[in-house]
Order: structure tokens, then sequence, then C-alpha cells
């Protein structure tokens, strides 16, 4: 297994990239940036505008998403559209394409510093702990963690039983709850999710999502998905994307997570469904 972690140190965006024989460097500057006077907890609205192309072919162009204050804007559009190339961008990583846009925040403060980035998989270090794990962003620092949030955040994912395993020790669900916790164990106010529930069967996905819903709430969140129900049940904003720009949704004003059942779910799911199918 190859991936990299996303980390914050001495004023810069990092990335630790590691394989099965641990971290092998920090690599690819993110987002170079003063972090000394940025607020962690406060969330603040994010703009995205611009294109994107891959050696002269269009990936994206004229694109518009706006991400609310501490609201979930779930972005749906079928595979090579450049959902997690947006995903990228807004975290200051590497997406091998050329960008002509702004990515702004509503403070006009850097976004990359107060990034926390979730992706399909789970990306824990098999040879760590679960606890090593969670820690990884501190430990990758040299910071010292804050115990009582470490603690706290173990007991509401359910994991704290499972502290000293590795991650080969724990189910699918339990191993997602545990890349969850490293992600909020980060205190970032903007939450970039990559399908981070698209590989669980449909109870755990919905207890992940209820999960997330509530542990997140007051972030400002952009999660890329494949699942209308899922977008449903999250959004606070909801966008479909296609190469020639985006389609918002309307959406139910009932507080997230909705309830799968429930009829303007179900509506806006179909809507959404059947947008999917006419855009393909």
């Amino acid at each position: 297994m190859v991936g990299r972690f996303a980390v914050h140190r001495n004023g810069n965006s990092k990335c630790a990239e590691f394989n099965d024989s641990g971290v092998v460097a920090m690599v690819e500057s993110c987002m170079p940036s003063d972090t000394s006077a940025i607020g962690q907890g406060q969330a603040v609205a994010v703009a995205f505008r611009g294109g994107a192309t891959l050696e002269g072919s269009v990936i994206f162009e004229n694109l518009e998403l706006l991400m609310p204050a501490g609201r979930w804007t779930s972005l749906l559009g079928h595979s090579g559209v450049g959902k997690t190339t947006i995903l990228r961008l807004i975290a200051g990583l590497d997406a091998a394409v050329e960008f002509k846009g702004d990515i702004v925040a509503s403070d006009g403060k850097p976004i990359g510093p107060r990034v926390a980035y979730m992706a399909q998989s789970d990306l824990l270090f098999p040879w760590a702990s679960i606890r090593n794990n969670i820690l990884a962003g501190a430990r990758l620092r040299g910071e010292a963690h804050d115990t009582l949030r470490f603690d706290a955040l173990l007991e509401r994912t359910g994991l704290t039983g499972h502290a000293d395993k590795r991650p080969h020790q724990l189910s699918g669900g339990q191993r997602q709850r545990a890349a969850l916790a490293r992600t909020l164990m980060e205190n970032r106010p903007i939450i970039l999710l990559d399908e981070p529930f698209a590989s669980l069967d449909a109870r755990t996905k919905a207890q992940m999502q209820d999960l997330a819903s509530e542990l997140l709430n007051g972030r400002t969140v952009l999660q890329v998905t494949h699942d209308p129900a899922e977008a449903a049940r999250l959004g606070h904003r909801i966008y479909v994307m296609r190469r020639s720009g985006l389609h918002s949704e309307p959406v139910s004003d009932s507080i997230p997570p909705r309830q799968v059942d429930d009829p303007e779910c179900l509506r806006v799911q179909g809507q959404l469904h059947r947008f999917l199918l006419e855009a393909g």
C-alpha cells in the first residue's frame, strides 16, 4: 500500500508519503502559508471558481462551487469529471492538472492549513496501532496531542477497547471510524471527504453517515459521493458535476442526517438519480 497523509508543520502544508515499511519522506509543498494567526475552530465559507486541463484536455471549465460556512455540501457526478481533482486543489495537494481560477475562504486567510482530508480508503498505517494512527498528525509534526480530545473521540467512535490493536484486527466499519477519528483529531474547520463510506455495507454506511454528520456539525464540509441517497441524507447543499458546469439541486429544509424513508429525502434522491441518468 502507498498513500499520503496531509500534515502542517513550520507554517507549510506538506504530505507524508508512506508505504508498508513506514513513512518514506515529507513531500510536495501543498500551500505555504503563515499559520500563526489562523484559528482552527471558526467555520468559514469556501468559494471555488475556475477550470482545469490535463495535457491540454479540458477536465472541467467555468465551474463555480460555493461551500457555505458550517454546512455540508455534497458533490455528485460521473467518474472522470474531476470531483477528486477539486478536493485536491482545495487541499493544496498536487492534482496533476493545470488549474486556472481562484479558491478563496470568506475570511481571506489561507485554506490549506485549515483542511482535513478523508479518503475512500482509510489509509491507516498497517504497522501502527489505532492509537498511533489517530495521533499521526501530531506525531509527524512533533507536537503533544490533546489527551482529553483523543479519549473523547475514541469513546464517541466506539473504539475505546481497540486503541492498541492494528488495523487488520478491525472490521471495515471500525477502520472507517478510526479514519474519521484521525480526521477529527486534526480539529480543522474545513473537511474534505472523498467517498469515505463507499465500500461499507448498507447498515454500516448509514451508521457512519449518522456519526459523521453529528461529529462534523458546524464545520464546512465538502463530500464527493456517487450515491444520491447519501447526498440526499447529508447535504445542506447538493451539486451534480458535469464537464460543462454544476447543477444545484434544491434540498429539504430539514436538518441532516435525514431519515432514509423521509418523503422529501426520497424525492431529492429520485431527482438526483434522474438528473444523473439524463446527464450521462
